[in-house]
């Protein structure tokens, strides 16, 4: 059910596979996305067991509705009857606070600093690397006290870039923004990396410790991949601090 786990001075950063949930094909198991056509029930409960398996209060999880931008919104809690804002990554300073991000080939990003109390999530796609997502979610962490060089960043599994196929044209306009992100398939053809851009855009803020899952959701029959299957379920990645 929760794939990758990992604590770090008592930030907390998990990432599911799509095993141990309640959905059915074509959303086995795990589906953790509430747009994507499954049984609302279904997701429900996946999002409840997913929470329980990592000791946290499901009413405790902040979730967006991720629109491939980079507006960031910060929370003090969860939105409880008020609308999901259109964001790609939220900000807290609440501890138990847990954010949550949604993926299916995009990148999971995960932000800590445990001395300034400021977590963050993003969701960082092709589009959300390009806007500069992950930069917008660091600028407000430190807005909120926290420092570039005590964030913790943990990327989760995503499409890799041997197998993120792209025309040329939109491979050299994504590394006209981002160069590390140039990438090449193992069959030859243009391709875009965005773990790789992510990593490279947190290296230029000055953070340091960054971990990056080597799971592509592609090649991973444990993944939700939308690239592989088109109708699928989605991947979530949690951060928060005791």
């Amino acid at each position: 059910m929760i794939g990758q786990r990992d604590t770090a001075n008592g930030a907390h950063f998990a990432f599911t596979d799509r095993w141990g949930g309640v959905s059915a094909v074509p959303y086995e198991e795990l589906n953790l996305g509430g747009a994507v056509g499954d049984d609302p029930d279904a997701v429900r409960t996946n999002r409840e067991l997913a929470a329980k398996s990592l000791g946290i209060d499901p009413a405790r999880v902040v979730w967006m509705n991720q629109v491939h931008g980079n507006d960031v919104a910060v929370v003090e809690e969860p939105w409880g009857a008020r609308p999901v804002p259109e964001v790609d990554a939220i900000v807290t300073a609440r501890r138990g606070l847990a954010l949550a991000v949604l993926t299916a080939d995009c990148v999971p990003v995960l932000l800590a600093d445990p001395v300034a109390g400021v977590v963050a999530a993003a969701h960082a796609g092709r589009p959300g690397l390009v806007a500069g997502v992950v930069p917008a979610a660091v600028r407000a962490m430190t807005e909120l006290g926290a420092e570039a060089s005590r964030i913790v960043a943990r990327t989760g599994p995503a499409v890799c870039g041997r197998c993120y196929e792209v025309p040329d044209d939109m491979r050299a306009e994504v590394a006209a923004r981002e160069p590390a992100a140039h990438a090449v398939t193992s069959w030859g053809t243009p391709a875009v990396d965005v773990s790789a851009g992510v990593h490279a855009q947190l290296d230029r803020l000055g953070v340091r410790d960054r971990e990056q899952s080597p799971v592509c959701t592609l090649e991973s029959g444990d993944h939700f991949s939308y690239r592989r299957d088109r109708t699928t379920g989605r991947l979530a990645g949690y951060v928060w601090l005791d």
